[in-house]
């Protein structure tokens, strides 16, 4: 699939006494150029968004039709390259085990219905599953601390990455956004995390 380039562009932050705030680009080039802006409240940074290709992992190919919550699977199969009827059946299975054998409160709150991966996978199963392939959790927020790090090119490594956002799983490979659209809301959209092959 063609991979779709994004461009650069320039937003207006708050930094001191506005905060709370907003200023469009021109509002901003305005107020400075009449110099009615106090000294270190306004900054200008640089935006670089990802460049996103369409990518399901694999999903048609192993025969699967419309749309579903399965994200988990797709950017485990678009990262690791393991077949997506593969990392669904592991995860189905290892979904099944953990709902069985832990004492958490999750699984006890778990049913068989939510076996399947096509509905979500819960963070106590496919943590354990990347870490055996490789991967290590790189957390990128922290309680307190706000948000530190989006989805933009500029604030994420180079690599084969699988990203944690607010209720999804994406992948960013390089610098592209691959997944079955653009979630990045303009780089906005905060970044909890990622997983990433140790040593790379």
């Amino acid at each position: 699939m063609k991979t779709i380039h994004h461009q650069i562009f320039q937003k207006v932050f708050c930094n001191g006494g506005n905060y709370g705030r907003k200023l469009t680009f021109t509002e901003y080039s305005k107020l400075e150029k009449d110099k009615k802006l106090k000294s270190g409240d306004w900054s200008v940074q640089d935006i670089y968004l990802l460049d996103y290709k369409y990518n399901d992992g694999g999903r048609e190919k192993a025969g699967y039709k419309g749309f579903t919550g399965d994200c988990v699977v797709r950017a485990i199969s678009i990262v690791t390259g393991l077949s997506y009827q593969k990392v669904y059946d592991d995860l189905y299975n290892q979904t099944r085990e953990w709902r069985l054998a832990s004492n958490s409160r999750h699984a006890k709150a778990a049913k068989p219905e939510g076996d399947s991966p096509r509905t979500g996978v819960y963070k106590d199963v496919y943590k354990p599953y990347l870490e055996k392939l490789g991967y290590k959790w790189i957390p990128t927020m922290f309680v307190g601390k706000g948000c530190k790090v989006h989805l933009r090119k500029n604030e994420l490594p180079m690599g084969k990455l699988i990203v944690s956002v607010s209720k999804h799983i994406t992948t960013v490979i390089d610098g592209v956004l691959n997944d079955t659209y653009d979630c990045s809301r303009n780089g906005e959209r905060c970044v909890y995390g990622y997983f990433i092959k140790e040593g790379k």
